[in-house]
């Protein structure tokens, strides 16, 4: 997961395409678009997932990351012809297309009843957010630990090597790990879901929680002192060295605990999948399980929200509006630090930051979210209309720039960007019960691609652009056939921030109508029906 986030990255790089090939601001943020198309809806990635195994997917997936951005590197270097606009969105279109290939066999948005997030959710009922927050987190640290190798091996400067190392480093970190990535049974003679196993699980939650919150806590610390003392070689590549030791560490954790509980119980055996050969008579155990499964997912369904209901709209709305506008202001992260005079180093700053941040803020909404719904009943909703509020405040200094401000900025946009989206597809799941979570999942997120396109190439992008065209107009100047429209000043992003923080206050709105309507049922015990069916389960494989 610590390398699934290059999509990340289009902020520093999206300036050498500008410059390249002399793209004004709108044919920019429309290749920004395709991105955010292809990484909201792949539903077909899914249906591959269905009829092919773990290993392959993720081989597809490699291959198409590392195809998509070497186009992109060769095409940036002029080792190719310039390619037209619509080359450069299908090779980006393939670059973060593999990502939800990644995304299928790692853990994130897969959008098929196979898919990883909703199968841990069903696994983990009574700890979801925390396990979606948790196996996301590393999503939004990926830019940070890659900015870190970039340094290492290529330097400060170099902004189109990322977009070779972007390719590459994906690729290979799934080739490394292709055969330890697959699903697993594990058997026991007797199984127990009681309270101490789950105490257990919180309990090596936790301890992953801390290792990775020292993993962001170290990057920040490094990412702010690059910001003003350039590493010699050595000491920067000992940096990066540090970081993938970090990165691995919850790796080493999680097989210690494992040699620990085989040497402890010898008789729990972990299998291979097999394949399940139809029988003529099923193990009485086995079925009641199956039964007893079948009816808690028929009776969530059956008591759930109906899909088409004013809830699904306002959470589309919040997604619309609030997710639209994160997304926009992070593909413009890069742009709107040239525009206001800030230097490379800076702006990798910036994406740093952002990155970090964008860590806290996925696991905030697990941990934070879980803790205060099951000590205090405060309903999740409200954790989302807080999180609109507070990115309103991060746009605004951009409107109202300030020595300094787009530090602050970057932080609040990555921590407000990832509380929204874990949050949501977590609402989505409690209101609309688990059977048809992935499709429900794919159904939500399908407002986010449009936002993008509204909101980053026809408004954003276009008020720059005219931006850029009157400060030409003032110097008496006229734009040359092929050269990028660039514009400096804080009248850059002015209007276009302004909107983005009038819409994600009316998605806030909208959320704590949401919070009014969704009192009564976070008020409730909403997992009591899951431990009551662990319970049949286990009585009915002990008899």
């Amino acid at each position: 997961m610590a390398g699934c986030g290059t999509i990340h990255f289009f902020g520093i790089y999206s300036k050498e395409l500008k410059v390249t090939f002399g793209y004004d601001q709108e044919t920019l943020n429309l290749l920004s678009f395709s991105k955010e198309l292809v990484v909201n809806i792949g539903i077909y990635a899914g249906l591959i997932a269905e009829v092919t195994p773990t290993w392959f997917v993720l081989l597809l997936g490699a291959a198409m990351n590392f195809t998509g951005y070497f186009m992109i590197w060769l095409a940036v270097t002029g080792k190719i012809a310039k390619p037209q606009i619509w080359q450069m969105c299908a090779y980006i279109y393939i670059a973060a297309n593999s990502m939800f290939y990644i995304y299928i066999a790692a853990n994130s948005m897969c959008f098929t009843n196979t898919g990883i997030v909703p199968a841990c959710v069903k696994n983990f009922p009574e700890s979801r957010g925390i396990i979606i927050g948790l196996l996301k987190g590393y999503i939004g640290l990926s830019a940070a630990i890659i900015t870190q190798i970039y340094i290492a091996i290529y330097g400060v400067q170099d902004r189109r090597s990322i977009i070779l190392l972007i390719g590459w480093l994906p690729a290979a970190i799934t080739l490394v790990f292709l055969h330890t990535i697959r699903p697993i049974r594990i058997s026991t003679e007797n199984q127990q879901h009681s309270q101490n196993q789950n105490k257990n699980q919180l309990r090596m939650f936790f301890q992953f929680l801390y290792v990775s919150i020292g993993l962001a806590l170290f990057l920040m610390a490094i990412t702010l002192t690059q910001k003003s003392v350039v590493f010699p070689p050595a000491a920067q590549a000992a940096t990066a060295t540090v970081v993938c030791i970090i990165v691995l560490l919850p790796l080493w954790m999680a097989e210690l605990v494992n040699w620990k509980l085989i040497k402890q119980a010898p008789h729990v055996t972990i299998e291979k999948p097999q394949e399940v050969i139809p029988s003529k008579q099923e193990d009485p155990a086995s079925s009641s399980s199956q039964r007893e499964q079948q009816e808690l997912e028929y009776q969530e369904v059956k008591k759930a929200k109906p899909l088409f209901s004013i809830d699904m709209l306002i959470i589309f709305i919040a997604t619309l509006f609030g997710l639209g506008s994160s997304f926009t202001a992070t593909d413009n992260l890069g742009q709107i630090g040239d525009a206001l005079g800030y230097k490379p180093q800076a702006i990798n700053t910036f994406v740093s930051l952002h990155s970090i941040w964008n860590f806290f803020g996925r696991i905030f909404s697990g941990f934070a979210s879980e803790i205060l719904l099951m000590k205090y009943k405060i309903p999740r909703p409200l954790m989302l209309t807080l999180a609109l509020i507070l990115a309103s405040f991060g746009y605004l200094f951009i409107v109202f720039p300030f020595p300094g401000s787009l530090y602050f900025a970057s932080v609040i946009i990555g921590f407000t960007l990832e509380l929204q989206l874990p949050l949501c597809v977590t609402i989505i799941s409690e209101l609309f019960g688990l059977k048809h979570y992935a499709l429900l999942l794919n159904f939500s997120q399908l407002m986010s691609p449009l936002a993008s396109y509204i909101l980053s190439a026809k408004i954003t992008g276009a008020l720059y652009d005219k931006e850029a065209k009157k400060e030409l107009a003032r110097l008496g100047l006229q734009r040359i056939k092929g050269q990028p429209l660039t514009c400096i000043g804080t009248q850059c992003y002015k209007l276009s921030f302004t909107i983005l923080t009038a819409i994600t206050l009316f998605a806030a709105l909208g959320s704590l109508v949401l919070v009014k309507r969704t009192l009564k049922f976070y008020r409730s015990d909403i997992y009591k029906k899951f431990r009551d069916n662990a319970e049949k389960v286990v009585k009915a494989e002990e008899k």
